[in-house]
């Protein structure tokens, strides 16, 4: 086997399979696994190629057979020209439909999960929600046991921020998105009654009603901390026989709508799992179903590949708005597109922004892009979407979930620990090396394109059939080992006052 891997004729670099010694493949320093070598003089300032796009410029003179990463490869801001609808492939609606065990609610929305979720409107009213929710443990729920468990999602915002405005609208959006979830049979909102961001005006925004399986209520009208939990318990035993009363009963892949992740990406991440679950979303989308990318900067300089596949310009055109309010938002708060990668991503192989989000991006697999969203917006359109977020995976989830996905699949290559409520967590290993440390946390082995010779199509059929499984109330290992519970992370837009 080759120790090396070029992923196009037009790169300048390959990426080494395994540590090169000098004399190895050509190479004249020691390159690390999963870095990159230049197959050939590279000139200071010249373009640096893989994927044949642009990964960044030499910061020096790089000698044929050198180490290229941080040290000699330099991030510039892109300046992309865009083109709209220019490479958009035709979906083949899949011959053969396929089903899942799910929870079809009263909207006609389905579940694939049966959870009750405790809401906090603010940071005041989450020790409540947490004593809520404890309160309800397996020897409790024992006597109910087609509720998936009672889940607090808490929060430190809420207050000392603008009424109105980004921040505030996508507070709102998010637990709209958690109250209105197919993956909750019921749930309980739980304020503290002075707060800027009040449940009545959720309430009169979204047009939510009261009712059996959807109640609210403040600390302070309740009268105290203790009355509050007492009177939750109490709201919460009440739905507990309504929520048991759901059945899976077979439906469509259609309605599955999957949030598409990445965390603790490595040089991998682009070359075996990302393309792998691309494949398994062009799978899901021939079957009517929808996969939502998102991670606003972490497509950035990888946008222009996704606009060509723009069903419209006016799609397109949103997410160029979308990577042009990033520039502004990091510009003023004197950051830069390319603090991300991280250091552990930087450690795995990449170097920039840029090729990280072009491995990233492969997650969207190759059909057209039909809808671009806010941050938590309910995602409306079928089949592959993008959803404006940060690349924080607990902040990017949180929104996906809130836009309507009943499942998340994620792929990583330094390991996350990461799960997530009300919609389970897949998760991907890009590497087997890693997946063979963290067996109990990782679902597929999609290093297997590197050291098994599976191929990408192969890996990406095993995660669509384990995202059906899944759906139909198959745990996940990070479901298993209980992670969820801690992850959901309202992102905050705007000033802390």
């Amino acid at each position: 086997m080759a120790d090396t891997v070029r992923l196009d004729p037009a790169d300048n670099v390959v990426t080494a399979i395994r540590p090169l010694e000098i004399g190895q493949e050509g190479a004249t320093q020691l390159v690390p696994r999963g870095h990159k070598m230049a197959t050939r003089p590279i000139a200071r300032g010249e373009k640096v190629l893989k994927y044949a796009q642009l990964i960044g410029y030499a910061a020096e003179d790089i000698p044929a057979g050198a180490h290229v990463h941080t040290h000699n490869l330099e991030f510039r801001n892109v300046e992309a020209a865009y083109e709209f609808g220019t490479d958009l492939r035709p979906v083949t609606p899949a011959a053969t439909p396929d089903t899942f065990m799910g929870y079809r609610r009263a909207s006609g929305r389905v579940g694939t999960r049966n959870y009750i979720g405790v809401v906090t409107s603010v940071n005041c009213s989450a020790t409540a929600a947490h004593m809520i929710a404890a309160h309800f443990t397996p020897e409790r729920l024992a006597a109910y046991p087609n509720v998936d468990g009672v889940v607090a999602f808490v929060h430190g915002t809420g207050c000392g921020m603008a009424g109105s405005g980004e921040g505030f609208e996508a507070l709102q959006r998010v637990m709209w998105g958690y109250a209105k979830h197919p993956n909750h049979a019921g749930v309980l909102m739980v304020g503290l009654g002075c707060e800027m961001n009040q449940i009545d005006w959720l309430l009169e925004a979204y047009g939510l009603e009261r009712g059996p399986t959807f109640q609210t209520m403040n600390i302070q009208d309740v009268a105290g901390l203790r009355r509050t939990v007492a009177a939750g318990i109490e709201k919460v035993e009440a739905m507990l026989p309504i929520a048991n009363a759901a059945r899976r009963e077979p439906c469509p892949a259609s309605e599955l709508m999957v949030a598409l992740q990445c965390g603790g990406s490595d040089a991998w991440s682009g070359i075996t799992a990302n393309p792998a679950l691309g494949h398994a979303c062009d799978l899901l989308v021939a079957q009517g179903g929808t996969g939502v990318l998102a991670e606003t900067p972490e497509i950035y300089g990888a946008e222009h590949l996704l606009t060509r596949r723009a069903v419209s310009r006016d799609v397109g055109e949103k997410l160029v708005g979308l990577i042009r309010w990033w520039e502004d938002y990091t510009a003023r708060n004197k950051s830069s597109m390319d603090n991300n990668p991280s250091p552990g991503n930087k450690k795995g192989g990449l170097t920039t922004i840029l090729e990280k989000s072009l491995g990233a991006a492969a997650k969207g697999g190759t059909t057209p892009l039909t809808g671009v969203y806010k941050y938590a917006e309910p995602v409306r359109e079928r089949g592959f979407t993008f959803m404006d977020s940060p690349g924080y995976d607990p902040a990017s989830v949180t929104g996906q979930i809130a836009g309507g996905c009943n499942l998340v699949a994620f792929t990583t290559g330094r390991g996350s620990a990461f799960g997530s409520k009300p919609a389970p967590t897949i998760k991907i290993a890009t590497n087997s090396e890693m997946y063979g440390r963290m067996r109990e946390d990782m679902d597929v082995n999609a290093g297997a394109i590197l050291t098994e010779g599976k191929s990408v199509e192969e890996v990406g059929r095993e995660i669509y059939g384990l995202m059906l499984r899944v759906a139909s109330g198959e745990a996940s290992k990070s479901e298993a080992q209980g992670l969820g519970d801690y992850e959901f992370v309202p992102w905050q837009i705007g000033a802390v006052m």
